[in-house]
């Protein structure tokens, strides 16, 4: 079970096509484990678990790969027979240029466009006439385009930049954090991905029997924003997950494994606009809200596992954190 957490923002853009088709959205939330409650609170989060969930339920409640945003059905097993056309491609471009024809056969549906000038590629995403408003799929394409091209080619694919055409959200940090890289949003009304060319003429590594395993969860698994990023923050994360909650190391520990002063860790955070403590209380929360939604500890024995002495001081940190106190959170799961 991962512990990452997403913002409530990206579960009610994923709800917005089942509403506008009057679909009771409290059942759906609830086989996803999520409480329909927390659609309320802009500072409610879900685990990746649960998000993946809600995804696979949504598109088995439609029939519709697109969550019912697009502007025409996508029927289950499109995006499977997509990756069925791409992974027998020879390299990475051909593989953009088959899924790019494979998804012209079809009226309404996204168009890439895949272009590059000296050591640039740049995918383009052009998603017009989609019902879209919390932009949930162009976030979510671009997303699952970024996970089965690094799947196909067996690494991660750095990306250089992001390029939004609306106006930066209120949780715009999530986005470089998903992502891995800086993003800049309405300039010219683009979507677009930009990356080193030299990852278009890597080979395809993958074949059938390896797009068997990668279907059996996606693309609702990639649709739930992984987490890319690749700066020292995102180093001090994975050393924060990695330790017994209840003894987070210190920012000196920290700082000693990353072959740095603590005051360069520091700095090089305050640099990507956080701190330490965030990253810690992050983790804490993460780990909090994973514990409550997948396992029956009581939430004293949560408050003690995370490093709580009184667990009053955890009651009042998760309700920082989410808006919700933990029993309550727990509670309105159910």
């Amino acid at each position: 079970m991962s512990a990452r957490t997403i913002s409530i923002h990206h579960i009610r853009g994923a709800l917005a096509g089942a509403r506008r088709k009057g679909v009771d959205l409290e059942p759906l939330l609830h086989r996803a484990g999520i409480a329909p409650a927390l659609l309320n609170d802009h500072r409610a989060r879900v685990t990746a678990d649960q998000a993946a969930q809600l995804v696979r339920v949504l598109i088995a409640t439609l029939d519709d790969e697109f969550l019912g945003l697009g502007p025409h059905r996508s029927p289950r097993g499109t995006f499977a027979m997509m990756c069925h056309a791409a992974v027998h491609s020879r390299d990475l471009l051909s593989a953009l240029r088959r899924a790019t024809t494979f998804y012209e056969l079809f009226p309404g549906t996204p168009r890439f466009r895949v272009r590059y000038h000296d050591d640039e590629a740049r995918v383009e995403l052009d998603i017009r006439g989609v019902r879209d408003p919390d932009h949930f799929m162009c976030e979510g394409i671009m997303i699952i385009w970024h996970g089965f091209c690094s799947w196909l080619i067996g690494r991660r694919i750095p990306l250089r930049g992001m390029e939004f055409g609306y106006p930066a959200p209120p949780h715009r940090d999530e986005y470089d954090l998903v992502f891995g890289c800086h993003s800049t949003f309405g300039r010219g009304g683009t979507t677009a991905a930009t990356f080193d060319k030299k990852y278009l003429a890597m080979p395809v590594v993958r074949d059938r029997a390896a797009l068997a395993e990668f279907l059996r969860n996606a693309p609702a698994d990639l649709a739930a924003a992984p987490d890319y990023s690749t700066g020292v923050g995102q180093s001090v994360r994975r050393i924060l997950e990695h330790a017994p909650p209840v003894r987070l190391p210190s920012l000196d520990t920290v700082a000693a494994q990353l072959s740095l002063s603590p005051q360069t860790l520091r700095r090089k955070l305050a640099e990507e606009g956080t701190s330490f403590r965030q990253h810690r209380d992050d983790v804490r929360r993460d780990i909090a809200i994973a514990a409550l939604t997948g396992s029956a500890d009581t939430v004293e024995d949560i408050a003690a596992r995370l490093g709580y002495a009184d667990p009053s001081a955890f009651h009042r940190a998760f309700k920082r954190w989410t808006g919700t106190a933990p029993g309550a959170y727990r509670a309105e799961r159910g």
